[in-house]
């Protein structure tokens, strides 16, 4: 034993207490009785009535390390991780170049974010039209799995997959008991849509319907249940395909399903004209249909929720939503907004951390992350749940500090963050980088 953290709440697998929990060599090795005796010599760290939480595990981030360093890098990403509570990422495969599509393309993003991680980092890849025969070199080489898209996916070297080449891939990896995740827009609805530019929040909405997601996911899905994949859902924004899900699961489809916190706090209703920093794909939608997506976690229709943190730079978000680049940056706000909203509609920081950190380790396998018992490394983020904020973008530490939180107060101060055992940011002041890249097999 080498440290104890004692608090009065410990979020554990086994509810909220008070607590020790112990550590080794960056392992926890106990969760014990609050008062229970320290040997001498053990360093203690009382947090009083601060909260302490596992690290969250995010598993849908694009770091855009090399190729598109101007709009996030690993350095920047990895301290908005840490400064949000954040203890690993799982980078997404577009947006850098080159793309995480091949073994060679994936050791140059690795060597890219070695010694510039602040937090642990591992790595998607992704499914192209051309090429099926690296998918298992990639599986092989560490990969969590690998992300495709359904429509154009707005970087011209991440092409999307028809339905044939959606199918092929889907095989190839199921065949080698891969996961496949999937942005689900249906190409064909899209077209059909409105296709209108300018300032008006309603006119993009439009352009970008519910049923282009609905459509996406009933297809997906049987394709899945004809080969027996392993699928997950990005980003669901859409509340009608909730039935279709629940459907899903219900048969026994292999599918999972993340939602954001930006569907999940912002509404439709609420973006003004011309404010591109709410655009995101899918987009955020009306406050009728957040209801649904919280009544889909709250059962486990909808497993976990991540940020699909999606930076640019600022010129890229100009006030027609036709153009503006849609994404948005939510790695250092995410624990807050989501708490903020979630203790308003009766839920606790136990429902949280299931869907922040618990389910999203469960998803890529991180069997060491995710909830504060024996054997897990000894990530932690420390939590003054009750204590409030205005969004400051000055004070954001992603490279470009473009939000759509701007000006929103939150409940939840992050107080310190710890990452196997180590305290890496506490006060506003981080420590070097010691985050380690993570690979699937190790």
């Amino acid at each position: 034993m080498e440290l104890v953290l004692r608090s009065t709440r410990v979020v554990t697998p086994e509810g909220t207490r008070a607590a020790s929990v112990a550590v080794s060599g960056g392992t926890i090795v106990s969760v014990d009785a609050y008062d229970t005796p320290v040997p001498d010599g053990v360093r203690v760290e009382d947090l009083g009535d601060d909260v302490l939480l596992p690290g969250l595990v995010d598993t849908h981030v694009h770091v855009n390390d090399p190729g598109r360093t101007e709009w996030e890098g690993f350095w920047t990403a990895t301290r908005a991780a840490a400064a949000g509570g954040i203890t690993t990422l799982v980078d997404m495969p577009l947006n850098s170049l080159p793309p995480t599509t091949t073994v060679d393309n994936l050791r140059t993003k690795q060597d890219v974010a070695r010694g510039k991680a602040h937090i642990d980092v591992g790595f998607w890849g992704g499914a192209l039209p051309d090429n099926v025969a690296d998918l298992k070199p990639l599986h092989d080489a560490g990969v969590y799995g690998f992300k495709c898209f359904l429509s154009p996916s707005g970087v011209d070297e991440f092409p999307e997959l028809d339905q044939d080449q959606l199918a092929a891939s889907m095989a190839e990896i199921t065949g080698f008991g891969g996961l496949l995740i999937v942005h689900a827009e249906d190409p064909h609805e899209l077209e059909a849509a409105p296709h209108t530019s300018g300032p008006k929040y309603a006119d993009y909405l439009r352009t970008r319907p519910r049923i282009s997601e609905d459509t996406a996911i009933e297809g997906l899905i049987a394709v899945a249940k004809r080969i027996g994949a392993r699928i997950h859902v990005l980003h669901l924004s859409s509340s009608d395909a909730l039935p279709l899900i629940a459907a899903a699961k219900r048969e026994g489809v292999k599918v999972t399903v993340e939602t954001c916190p930006h569907y999940l706090t912002l509404t439709a209703e609420e973006v003004p004209d011309g404010a591109s920093e709410f655009k995101c794909c899918p987009p955020i939608r009306e406050a009728g249909n957040q209801d649904l997506l919280w009544e889909a976690l709250a059962d486990g229709t909808i497993d976990c929720v991540v940020t699909d943190h999606s930076p640019s730079t600022a010129e890229l978000k100009t006030d027609d939503f036709a153009t503006a680049w849609g994404g948005i940056s939510g790695l250092q706000l995410s624990l807050p907004a989501v708490w903020t909203e979630a203790r308003k509609r009766g839920y606790g920081l136990e429902d949280v951390v299931r869907w922040m950190s618990t389910r999203t380790a469960q998803l890529v396998g991180l069997d060491r992350k995710g909830a504060i018992e024996a054997g897990r490394d000894a990530d932690f983020a420390v939590l003054a749940p009750d204590e409030t904020f205005t969004v400051d973008p000055a004070e954001l530490h992603h490279r470009n500090r473009v939000t759509a939180y701007a000006g929103k107060t939150l409940s939840g101060v992050v107080k310190s963050t710890w990452l196997r055992g180590e305290r890496i940011l506490h006060g506003g002041e981080f420590t070097e980088p010691a985050g380690r890249l993570l690979e699937r097999n190790n």
